[in-house]
């Protein structure tokens, strides 16, 4: 059993391969989720995805242990534009949002899907971003109930087709 504490940090250069693998190993395996084979320049936008970070107000987040052992990811983006979704959510103004958050299904049921999503949305809170804007498909059903129980809400209007997957949009109005 792994009894570690998890710290959530910007994930270094040198941790962006091993996230990137990570990614690619949560994404695949969800159930009814396109393969690799399906959306290839998808996956390998997700094992690249330290150069998401050469975008300006664009963070990895990442959960390390005390040992070095990586738990779970997210790219958190300050500035929409970056955001890279298909639909109306790159234009979104005074916005944040966050995309790819993967926990390794090791470390799953201790929170760190979580305190990803809470540090995103601290982060936004700090850089005085009225609200922020995520996407969720059917197959991560877990992520959707976290969501919801944290506040986001749906927002149709931010839903969008990826290839033949639906997409579908969530807002978090985080100050007026």
């Amino acid at each position: 059993m792994d009894h570690q504490e998890y710290i959530i940090k910007e994930a270094t250069p040198k941790e962006f391969a091993k996230i990137g693998e990570l990614m690619v190993t949560v994404y695949s395996q969800l159930e009814g989720f396109p393969s690799k084979q399906e959306q290839p320049d998808y996956y390998k936008m997700l094992a690249n995805i330290g150069g998401l970070t050469e975008n300006p107000k664009t963070k990895l987040l990442v959960a390390v242990s005390s040992n070095g052992k990586i738990g779970g990811a997210v790219v958190y983006f300050g500035d929409m534009k970056y955001y890279g979704s298909g639909g109306t959510a790159t234009k979104e103004k005074h916005a944040s949002g966050f995309r790819l958050l993967a926990v390794d299904p090791t470390t799953r049921g201790k929170g760190l899907g979580k305190r990803l999503t809470n540090t995103c949305i601290q982060v936004a809170k700090d850089e005085k971003q009225s609200q922020m804007i995520i996407h969720s498909t059917k197959a991560m059903q877990i992520a959707w109930k976290m969501y919801e129980n944290m506040g986001f809400k749906r927002s149709e209007d931010l839903d969008f087709i990826q290839g033949e997957l639906p997409v579908f949009g969530f807002r978090l109005v985080l100050h007026k």
